[in-house]
């Protein structure tokens, strides 16, 4: 079964520094990070302390709230440190790698044969589990409820975003062992959306029904996709798995083995030749990076640029991203740089840009915001880029001033921060949607959910 899913309203942002498919070896990170920043309101109980021996696979904390909430180690190695801020609060566990890595064996497993309760219990105990993430409040989803419908978008339509076709190809028996596995977890639908006209494994696997999505971006948004074919009302669930963790989850249960090897796509025009490589979770950047980026004032960004965050150097990817971003540091002023004609810059309207003259041109965009921080008034101009049946002004008002009744009424179940990443991205008012629908879903979690 297949249902097209076509997306109208949206913005594709063609910039320099997409990554050629290729795929080359980088030297393997000594240390490792991982950062329980990573996973959204999960406050982390410490299982292990500086000098233990772990496997990869391995638990290094559990939730405070639920102790059968594993988070693994993506290495085996040595807690070479446990760096705390404020209130001794966790920041990062680096670990120092074993040169050849050592993985926990959990078994192999047919999910096929499993009953639902099974397949749950051995991806929470095997570390697997928060990879499967929940709508309403955009967090790791709760196993003690059941979902309607679980979501896997197998297509990023973000800037210079991997190729989901490209770093999948291969993996075809991971993923069908994967959305088995789903398939088990729900009494509704398995829902997997690919590119249309791409060539994904992901496409038409028994079981699944399989939608091709077309349009601009946010296209490739999970998001997106609960909106036009499944939409969360309240007392509602779905969840969603992104498509390179399938991978992992379908090799542990081919496998035994917790493996968290990604593709990851090196990009940005500061970049000097943007190409994939193949690393762990939590690698340092540095590594990934290596010989091959101008530093020169220069952002890095573990992610897209519209919804990643900006790490140092020497930081490390994030525990869920498959894209590291490199751009120039937007710190310059341009003087009246508000009353010339504009050739470098992309725009909705034609008011001060000529862009619009050359619609597949790729652009070397800054960081800069071109303007500060203003009142927050009403343009039209989310609505052109925003596909989802919502209002997205009253949406981020309704957070601003803390009204829950409203945030319901208005769709909040159903969204997460980077449904409006592209809204942020053409805001004249400059306002961070992305920290406003964050702390709304924070302020329904804990009032509602």
């Amino acid at each position: 079964m297949s249902k097209d899913i076509r997306i109208k309203k949206g913005l594709d942002i063609k910039l320099v520094g997409e990554a050629e498919k290729t795929t080359i070896a980088v030297k393997a990170s000594s240390f490792y990070a991982v950062k329980p920043e990573d996973f959204h309101s999960i406050i982390p109980k410490m299982l292990v302390k500086v000098g233990h021996k772990i496997k990869a696979g391995e638990a290094l904390f559990h939730s405070k709230t639920d102790e059968a909430l594993l988070f693994p180690s993506p290495v085996s190695g040595e807690i070479a440190e446990i760096i705390r801020g404020a209130k001794r609060k966790i920041l990062e566990i680096r670990i120092e790698a074993d040169a050849t890595q050592e993985y926990h064996d959990f078994g192999k497993k047919d999910a096929a044969k499993m009953s639902g309760d099974e397949v749950k219990a051995h991806l929470r105990a095997t570390g697997c589990w928060p990879f499967i993430k929940q709508r309403p409040y955009d967090v790791i989803a709760n196993a003690g409820k059941s979902p309607k419908a679980i979501f896997v978008s197998g297509h990023n339509s973000a800037p210079l975003a991997a190729d989901f076709d490209y770093v999948l190809a291969g993996k075809e028996a991971e993923l069908k062992a994967a959305l088995t596995a789903l398939t088990k977890l729900t009494e509704g639908s398995v829902h997997v959306a690919t590119k249309k006209g791409g060539n994904s494994p992901l496409a038409n696997v028994v079981g699944t029904i399989s939608h091709q999505v077309s349009g601009p971006h946010p296209s490739g948004n999970v998001g997106t996709h609960i909106n036009k074919i499944d939409p969360v009302n309240k007392g509602e669930a779905v969840w969603t798995v992104s498509a390179h963790d399938l991978v992992i989850i379908g090799e542990l249960l081919l496998t035994g083995k917790f493996n968290a090897t990604r593709t990851i796509a090196v990009t940005g025009s500061q970049i000097t030749k943007p190409t994939y490589v193949t690393a762990i979770a939590g690698a340092s950047i540095k590594d990934l990076v290596a010989n091959n980026i101008n530093l020169d004032n220069t952002r890095i960004i573990s992610g897209n640029v519209l919804s990643g965050k900006q790490q140092a150097e020497d930081g490390a990817i994030g525990y869920y991203d498959n894209q590291i971003t490199a751009i120039p540091e937007g710190d310059d002023y341009e003087l009246f740089g508000w009353n010339k004609p504009i050739f470098n810059k992309v725009s909705t309207s034609r008011a001060f840009t000529f862009s619009w003259l050359t619609p597949n041109k790729k652009f070397d965009l800054n960081t800069n915001t071109n303007g500060e921080h203003r009142a927050f008034v009403t343009t039209g101009t989310y609505e052109e880029v925003f596909p989802l049946d919502i209002f997205p002004m009253q949406t981020l008002k309704a957070c601003m001033y803390a009204d829950l009744d409203e945030m319901e009424a208005l769709g909040m179940y159903e969204v997460a921060p980077e449904d409006f990443a592209l809204t942020e991205f053409v805001c004249v008012s400059k306002q961070p949607h992305q920290k406003i629908i964050r702390e709304g879903l924070d302020l329904m979690l804990k009032e509602i959910g």
